[in-house]
């Protein structure tokens, strides 16, 4: 346990977050934040090696961190990062970081593999909602906010991104609809566009571009 040396540290340290697609970019970053913030942090990715790397690199800020390596699409996973939070007992924050691209390069909707879009929507859509399902007792207990990160694909209509952009407007209505069906419940629910950022999903959509 860190020592803490006045109450506002010990106020941050008594809050927990969930991060999911934690081990780089904005979901990373987020991670970095809290931690300074000496937040408890249960992490997740679905690469071992990265999120432990991550981990370890963040722990040297003196916060709690729990590493659970998975896919978030799959049911097993998600049961054991509710397991996670509930042993806490506590969830302030969950951010639904985790994304996926999709067909690259970027084809027509008439032309898009049905079985990568179906992959899409289940990391996108069915994993976000699933999680929230999962951690919603905690949540409710914890009156704790849900961030869904999209994106303005969701919006823009960008030929070539109909796949990716229609399963981020999905998020988006799923958001608002929890977010008033979840209200009452003194759950927050939103979904916030980081902008375009420096991530490796950014570098894979457009290769060699400096931003």
């Amino acid at each position: 346990m860190a020592h803490h040396s006045n109450s506002g540290a010990q106020t941050q340290a008594d809050r927990v977050a969930l991060i999911t697609g934690a081990s780089r970019g904005l979901g990373y970053t987020v991670a970095e934040f809290l931690a300074r913030q000496r937040w408890t942090l249960i992490l997740t990715a679905r690469h071992e090696v990265p999120l432990l790397e991550a981990v370890k690199r963040l722990q040297a800020t003196g916060a709690s961190i729990s590493a659970v390596p998975g896919d978030v699409t799959q049911d097993r996973h998600r049961r054991d990062l509710g397991d996670a939070v509930r042993r806490i007992g506590r969830l302030d924050l969950l951010v639904n970081n985790a994304s996926e691209l999709g067909a690259s390069p970027f084809p027509a909707l008439v032309d898009y593999p049905l079985e990568v879009l179906r992959r899409v929507f289940e990391v996108n859509v069915v994993a976000p909602l699933a999680l929230i399902r999962a951690c919603l007792p905690v949540l409710q207990k914890s009156r704790g906010l849900v961030v869904n990160v999209t994106s303005d694909a969701a919006r823009g209509a960008y030929p070539g991104w109909g796949g990716y952009g229609s399963s981020k407007a999905a998020l988006e209505l799923v958001s608002k609809t929890l977010a008033n069906e979840l209200r009452d419940a003194g759950v927050g629910v939103v979904a916030v566009d980081p902008g375009d950022l420096r991530t490796q999903m950014h570098q894979d959509a457009f290769p060699g571009q400096d931003i």
